[in-house]
């Protein structure tokens, strides 16, 4: 049964507090007990949506727990997805600050950006793959506003599915250039490699991950459209960030991209 309003304004309340203030707060599942998918959701709904009367702009999305791994780990069989928003956008080797990262981690990962709208009931993957107008290498900054990284499933899609920040890659690619499923991945923290994946560890290839977000993104009557940024998931494991950290990911086909981190401390929950 979803949880009453004023339970789910409080939960989303919360995290807006623990972003600003960098003050990490428990997980909710033990500060709101019952809450469920739908009630997450809906918690990632309600401070987008304020995000969005503050003057942010939504530029796309991105799709986590992509790795069956951490699908187990959190006791889900599927992926979850959050917001992306114009002010978590850096460019490769742009200065990241660190004051505005919660509990930060790397991962390397694939871009796509929308040429077309995918606004037709349930896209099918050669609709997907006619409307991407092309790949990025990426790396997202993953952040958590629960203490301790203790999340799950409802934890973490109500936080906006564990954003933080992203940095885009600036040598576009055509899909048809490469195969992202054998896409090699190595990601280095100055010049020491820190993570090794490949596109197959992304539900198996990133496109498959870029239909179940289309669909599920229809299926919520907000289709994807043209111009729209996602970022597919993971291609190896994440990697906790320290001020100063400057990371370096290659991927096989789509060349690298770089996250530069500034070297003033990031916000922590209190000792």
């Amino acid at each position: 049964m979803p949880s009453q309003p004023a339970v789910l304004a409080e939960a989303a309340a919360a995290l807006r507090d623990a972003a600003k203030s960098g003050n990490c707060i428990p997980p909710l599942r033990v500060s709101y007990p019952g809450l469920d998918a739908a009630d997450a959701y809906a918690i990632q709904r309600m401070n987008s949506e304020r995000r969005l009367a503050e003057g942010r702009r939504m530029v796309g999305c991105k799709i986590g727990l992509t790795a069956r791994a951490v699908q187990v780990q959190l006791g889900v069989d599927r992926p979850d997805f959050g917001v992306l928003f114009d002010d978590m956008s850096f460019g490769d080797a742009e200065p990241i600050p660190m004051q505005q990262l919660h509990q930060p981690k790397v991962e390397a990962e694939i871009a796509f950006v929308l040429g077309r709208d995918l606004d037709m009931g349930n896209p099918g993957h050669a609709e997907v793959i006619r409307a991407v107008d092309h790949v990025l290498p990426a790396i997202e900054i993953v952040g958590s506003r629960i203490a301790g990284w203790d999340i799950r499933f409802v934890d973490t899609v109500a936080d906006n599915a564990s954003s933080g920040a992203f940095v885009l890659g600036g040598s576009p690619r055509l899909l048809r250039e490469i195969d992202l499923r054998l896409c090699g991945m190595v990601m280095n923290r100055r010049g020491e490699p820190v993570s090794v994946g490949a596109g197959a560890a992304c539900l198996g290839n990133p496109v498959n991950a870029v239909v179940w977000l289309a669909r599920t993104m229809a299926a919520l009557g907000q289709p994807l459209r043209a111009g729209d940024l996602v970022l597919s998931g993971a291609l190896g494991p994440m990697v906790p960030v320290a001020p100063g950290d400057v990371f370096e990911s290659c991927i096989n086909g789509l060349g690298s991209v770089r996250a530069v981190f500034e070297t003033a401390p990031a916000t922590k929950e209190p000792q």
